[in-house]
């Protein structure tokens, strides 16, 4: 057995480590199987060697979270214990930094993952991004921060948001009302994102102003898209001659952000993906990134990954291919 000590400087240091009712801590417990205990300030971890070394550098991690302000949740903690696992604790410092706005909740937005890190910082180095991964990943909502921090800024003078109605066969005239009823409910996590960030009125506003535009990807042929934040969101369900008629619509001043999920392909007929041909046919071209978020960037309930990993191993067990790779 080997015992390690850890002195804790401040009582919010300590509040903070163990969290309510101890889960942090229990939770470092359970992943090491180690005994923590504290007298005052000095914690004690006590177990094998091995995962003592792994418990200790877990609470090291979190307390380095803790001096930069951040408030520890069941996903950052899991999260550090992810990377302590995979040998990866020395990145745990790039962990807890690079704010993209304030939402209309007072909570800063970040990101929260290294692949999300990598995500952001390619949205602002490139004028095009797709961002490819699970649900839970953040990749809509954090493109949504991204494009709102760009107008805050006056980078762009619009946002754009635009989704392909799959289920509707992008023929939406057979639903009632006019154009934002139509496309309501195929747009709704991206109106989720910006009331979050932009709160309902502002929103609204922005909307009759047109700074704001919502629209089905149909919409979209034959226009120039100028000095604008373009977002579009499930491209996994367009076509490539979709993808291709979007990609053709970028103008002046204008920025890009592709999500999908290529593992939850809707298309009827068994359509080629619009989004994976782009993946392969975009991969060498300057200014345009892709990145790949995975279950470890699930920022929903920890049991989220578990259901993603569980699924990709029975997928390939069947003989699925798995994007993730």
């Amino acid at each position: 057995m080997a015992e390690q000590s850890i002195v804790l400087n401040t009582p919010k240091e300590i509040a903070g480590l163990f969290g309510n009712f101890d889960a942090n801590i229990l939770t470092i417990e359970r992943e090491f199987s180690v005994n923590i205990s504290n007298r005052g300030e000095d914690l004690r971890i006590i177990g094998e060697p091995e995962n003592v070394e792994k418990a200790t550098k877990a609470v090291k991690g979190l307390l380095q979270l803790i001096e930069r302000g951040e408030q520890l949740t069941e996903q950052s903690v899991h999260y550090i214990l992810s990377l302590i696992n995979e040998g990866q604790e020395s990145r745990m410092n790039e962990l807890g930094q690079d704010c993209i706005c304030i939402s209309t909740r007072g909570r800063p937005v970040k990101p929260k993952t290294l692949g999300q890190k990598s995500y952001v910082k390619a949205i602002g180095e490139n004028t095009i991004v797709l961002g490819i991964g699970p649900a839970g990943t953040g990749k809509t909502y954090l493109a949504v921060a991204m494009a709102v921090a760009a107008y805050k800024a006056k980078d762009v003078s619009r946002i754009i948001l635009t989704r392909p109605a799959v289920e509707a066969g992008e023929k939406l005239g057979f639903l009632p009302g006019d154009l934002q009823n139509k496309v309501d409910p195929y747009l709704r996590p991206l109106y989720d994102a910006m009331f979050d960030l932009l709160g309902a009125e502002n929103y609204q506003r922005m909307v009759e102003r047109q700074q704001v535009e919502v629209a089905p990807l149909a919409y979209m042929r034959g226009r120039t898209l100028d000095d604008a934040f373009i977002i579009l969101d499930e491209a996994q369900n367009t076509t490539p001659e979709q993808m291709k008629m979007f990609l053709t619509r970028l103008g002046f001043n204008s920025k890009a952000v592709i999500t999908g999920d290529i593992t939850q392909i809707d298309l009827p007929g068994g359509k080629r993906s619009g989004l994976v041909d782009a993946m392969h046919v975009l991969k060498n071209v300057e200014d345009i990134s892709i990145q790949m978020l995975n279950e470890r960037d699930v920022v929903r309930h920890h049991l989220v990954q578990k259901i993603i990993k569980a699924y990709e191993k029975y997928e390939k067990k069947a003989g699925t291919q798995n994007y993730h790779e």
